[in-house]
């Protein structure tokens, strides 16, 4: 909570946050999610400055006082990056725990420490000065619970490059989008399918996943679905688009039109070449 502290003791300010965090949070609603409570905080928060006298300036409320107070506040030049940071083991199978719940880490991390970033909403895990994995923090008020496993698929390629029949049974290719989805469903009845499922889902690797996905999208709408397809209708997304013609101006015209006349080849050689 921000307040005006302008001419306020430590104590006074330690006050006011204790009775306001008080006043506030004996009204909580119901909401949810983490944004909307946030937003009712921030509009409580400013309802309670308009409705609250100042301490020092009693003539005066909180919000006038802070309202007063921002030509003198330093701009801000860069986000702050709030976040606990805990150092964390990847397990055996490519997962950090927090709070009962896992979350998967890219395969070449399996048995080796990270750094944990824990956002209000979102954990981050960085490795060798780098950011591996990003994940929804997932919340429960079941302390009961055995707690949830948060996959992305894209972590476990390394895995299924070299063992394609993960594709079948394993748990973080459950979570794939509808159009890889429907694609694996059509391959994997077929011997080699999984192989060729596992080169397709490599190609987020090197290019944008929403780009595969909608030639995949493509594929399957035309009933052509075999890798080479798929391949080349990547290839074309991945081309530039073609700029639109530059519009002419119909008033720029010759004043002397260019005529049809070869002869004017033959002035250019002069006399002394043969005819």
């Amino acid at each position: 909570m921000s307040v005006s502290c302008l001419g306020w003791e430590k104590g006074q300010v330690e006050k006011y946050v204790q009775d306001s965090r008080n006043t506030l949070w004996n009204s909580l609603p119901r909401v949810d999610s983490l944004d909307a409570l946030n937003g009712w905080l921030e509009d409580a928060c400013r309802q309670q400055w308009q409705n609250q006298l100042h301490p020092e300036y009693a003539k005066q409320t909180v919000e006038q006082i802070w309202q007063s107070e921002q030509s003198h506040l330093m701009a801000i030049t860069a986000p702050f990056d709030g976040f606990i940071e805990q150092t964390k083991r990847v397990s055996s199978t490519c997962l950090v725990m927090f709070e009962r719940n896992k979350y998967s880490v890219p395969a070449s991390y399996a048995n080796r420490l990270v750094s944990l970033h824990v956002y209000p909403v979102k954990l981050v895990c960085i490795a060798e000065g780098k950011q591996v994995a990003e994940h929804n923090r997932v919340f429960s008020r079941d302390h009961n619970h055995p707690g949830h496993t948060v996959y992305d698929w894209k972590h476990y390629l390394l895995v299924a490059q070299r063992k394609p029949g993960a594709l079948r049974n394993g748990a973080p290719f459950e979570t794939l989008p509808e159009a890889f989805s429907q694609l694996q469903s059509q391959w994997l009845k077929r011997t080699g399918g999984d192989r060729d499922m596992v080169d397709i889902l490599s190609l987020v690797l090197h290019h944008d996943e929403g780009l595969v996905e909608q030639a995949i999208t493509e594929s399957l709408k035309a009933g052509l679905t075999s890798k080479p397809h798929i391949i080349n209708c990547l290839n074309r997304l991945l081309q530039p688009q073609t700029p639109e013609p530059v519009p002419l101006d119909n008033r720029l015209k010759l004043t002397i039109e260019p005529t049809v006349d070869t002869a004017r080849y033959e002035q250019l050689r002069g006399t002394k070449y043969a005819h």
